[in-house]
């Protein structure tokens, strides 16, 4: 759980690639879908806060919660004075908010850095607990396809003219968890280079054992898709988004 704290300044520069924009025209269309067109909605794991802000800008009322100071740090950096959201450093495991929200959001993998089936029910039920009644709980996962059949025990390199990286991974089928042994090294204005190490340790989950903890914690299972499109998932599926709903019964 102490990802992201010793790169977070640089982490933009190396997520480009990521289609934020995207991402959170998706989540915009799907909260819509289910009737939350304004109001409070909260951003489970925002880390440098580029959907929070997305949302904002989509009109919602934004709140962001992420474990790594350091990505808050960046993500006020970014929004400049005036700011109209209130971003906590909080663990998503002992969420604890002020009232309820409409809807919660969470992006980027950030449940499958739940390793534990028992940290991500009680993420679920602390979700169920802070959600409006009926509200609606967004989410997406990295499958064990993804990790078994697309990352597996590859690395991945990249040379840019600001820097570059290494990124090596494993994946231990018994456990369903996956190691990602990063490296990082960014120039700087004197023309030498910085270091930056981290491990991040995820875990694949099955739709099935999904919905299970889903039904356990108190909450509606409602749909699950394609990451980021209404198809229905595919055994090949890297990504995978889910639709829950504050249970009112």
């Amino acid at each position: 759980m102490e990802a992201y704290s010793g790169f977070a300044e640089v982490y933009d520069m190396f997520m480009d690639n990521v289609p934020y924009e995207a991402w959170s025209a998706y989540l915009v269309r799907t909260l819509r879908q289910y009737g939350i067109m304004d109001g409070l909605v909260l951003d489970l794991g925002c880390g440098t806060g580029q959907v929070t802000r997305l949302l904002a800008k989509a009109g919602y009322d934004m709140l962001g919660v992420d474990i790594s100071e350091e990505m808050l740090g960046v993500a006020l950096a970014q929004e400049g004075s005036g700011s109209q959201i209130l971003y906590l450093n909080q663990d998503m495991r002992e969420l604890e908010l002020y009232g309820t929200v409409k809807a919660v959001v969470s992006i980027c993998d950030s449940m499958n850095y739940m390793t534990d089936e028992s940290d991500l029910l009680s993420v679920f039920r602390l979700v169920n607990n802070y959600l409006d009644p009926g509200g609606i709980f967004i989410f997406d996962l990295n499958t064990v396809y993804k990790y078994r059949e697309i990352l597996g025990e590859s690395t991945i390199c990249e040379n840019r003219e600001e820097g570059s990286f290494i990124w090596e991974n494993d994946f231990d089928e018994e456990q369903k968890l996956h190691r990602y042994n990063l490296t990082f090294f960014v120039k700087e204005e004197d023309g030498r280079y910085r270091k930056y190490e981290e491990e991040h340790i995820q875990r694949g989950y099955s739709l099935e054992r999904i919905h299970e903890l889903m039904i356990e914690s108190g909450m509606e299972w409602v749909a699950c898709y394609e990451a980021f499109s209404k198809d229905a998932p595919r055994k090949e599926s890297a990504r995978v988004c889910i639709v829950a709903r504050e249970c009112t019964k």
